[in-house]
């Protein structure tokens, strides 16, 4: 198992690719057997497809990544303009990607089961069951995806991903594969490595004494918490972070929130329960707010806050929890890849090089990949495969054969 990383912020769509390809290639000594691209959304996406098809890539798995990508290196990001590559080399490992376009399919859970199958197919090891599921697809339906593959192959294979993203939640998100450049696809990769796998999914905040239930939702829209207009109770319990919005009538209230998420009790681990957060984006007309993640009449939901100096420190925390889950050191493992929110990203925008920093002093600077994403996706301690906001997804490979 080789693993290697790449990264560049070059305008060229063709000449930005050229050199991806040329550091993957040189840094890993071989032909990589599988890749994940995170491009920002500035580039031609199906140049970069493209110039990857031209230089004959075996696999890849690409999602746009919010204003760039970071690695072992540091940010990668030139005004908004940035791409990273992550590449595995491992002549004794599996490795398959499939795509389904949501458009065509009868519905997420199905282009999620046949992205499964072409991606099992590519592998060669159709009908089985892999080590883990890489996953990409649009904001709006990673709950149904993962209901979907879960569905497939049950619900003991880890699911790791995160939701394409753009710099600014226009929609210009896209996903990429050999077989094309999508905008609404969900893109499935199947991982059997010559290694253990390691994982660990988090969030960088903590709970409050706070909390109530969710009296009417619908979707990704929560009406009311306890029977009342839930903007009007999350504004109550925030101390008024959204009286400015309800002055103005402003509804997008997507930077008003980001330090003080809604979470639900997953489980319990050593007495200390852990949680899948929502992110509160805009004020419905009803004085609901409108979520990134589903939300159902019944849930107990708490008020999670956060602070800019936990968001720096986290990610290198989960990464040394993904280390714990093996009982391993960071000198077992090849690299790694990291799914940060790109909502925490911009939040603490100007560390962002200490984030890098607090990541490689946990990895002792093996290479790794991270994407700033518009929804995470990862496995609990608990087994349990969730899509989340504002959360941290780390994925570690390890370097010794099984």
């Amino acid at each position: 198992m080789h693993v290697a990383t790449a990264d560049s912020t070059l305008e060229s769509p063709t000449e930005a690719a050229d050199q991806l390809w040329e550091q993957l290639s040189t840094r890993l000594g071989a032909p990589p057997d599988w890749i994940v691209i995170t491009p920002s959304v500035s580039y031609d996406i199906a140049q970069l497809q493209q110039t990857f098809n031209n230089h004959a890539a075996k696999r890849f798995h690409g999602s746009t990544s919010c204003l760039g990508a970071m690695t072992e290196r540091g940010v990668v990001n030139a005004e908004g303009r940035g791409i990273a590559a992550f590449g595995i080399a491992d002549s004794d490992g599996d490795y398959g990607v499939g795509e389904a376009i949501l458009d065509t399919a009868a519905s997420p859970e199905t282009a999620a089961c046949q992205a499964l199958d072409a991606a099992l197919a590519d592998a060669g090891r159709p009908g089985e069951v892999p080590d883990l599921i890489w996953i990409s697809t649009p904001p709006g339906c990673e709950e149904k995806v993962i209901n979907g593959l879960e569905t497939a192959i049950g619900a003991g294979v880890p699911i790791v991903g995160g939701s394409s993203a753009d710099n600014d939640v226009s929609g210009q998100w896209a996903q990429l594969t050999r077989t094309g450049v999508y905008l609404n696809a969900i893109i499935v990769s199947v991982l059997f490595p010559s290694t253990e796998l390691y994982f660990a999914f988090h969030s960088g905040y903590e709970p409050t004494e706070t909390k109530g239930h969710v009296t009417r939702a619908n979707g990704r829209i929560l009406y009311e918490i306890d029977g009342r207009p839930a903007a009007e109770v999350y504004n109550d319990w925030t101390g008024g972070v959204l009286q400015d919005a309800f002055a103005t009538g402003e509804q997008n209230v997507l930077p008003l929130t980001t330090l003080h998420p809604l979470g639900r009790v997953v489980g319990n681990v050593s007495g200390t329960d852990y949680h899948q957060l929502s992110h509160p984006d805009h004020i419905t007309p009803e004085r609901g707010l409108s979520l990134f993640s589903n939300i159902e009449v019944g849930d107990e939901l708490w008020l999670m806050k956060g602070t800019r100096h936990s968001l720096v420190e986290r990610a290198g925390r989960v990464a040394r929890a993904a280390m714990q889950t093996g009982d391993i050191e960071p000198g077992d493992i090849a690299g790694g890849l990291v799914i940060y929110c790109a909502g925490c990203m911009l939040t603490v925008q100007d560390q962002m090089d200490n984030v890098v920093e607090h990541l490689n002093n946990a990895l002792e600077n093996h290479p790794f990949l991270g994407s700033f994403t518009f929804g995470e996706q990862g496995c609990f301690v608990g087994g349990e495969n969730r899509h989340g906001n504002l959360m941290i997804s780390v994925l570690l490979l390890g370097n010794t054969p099984v």
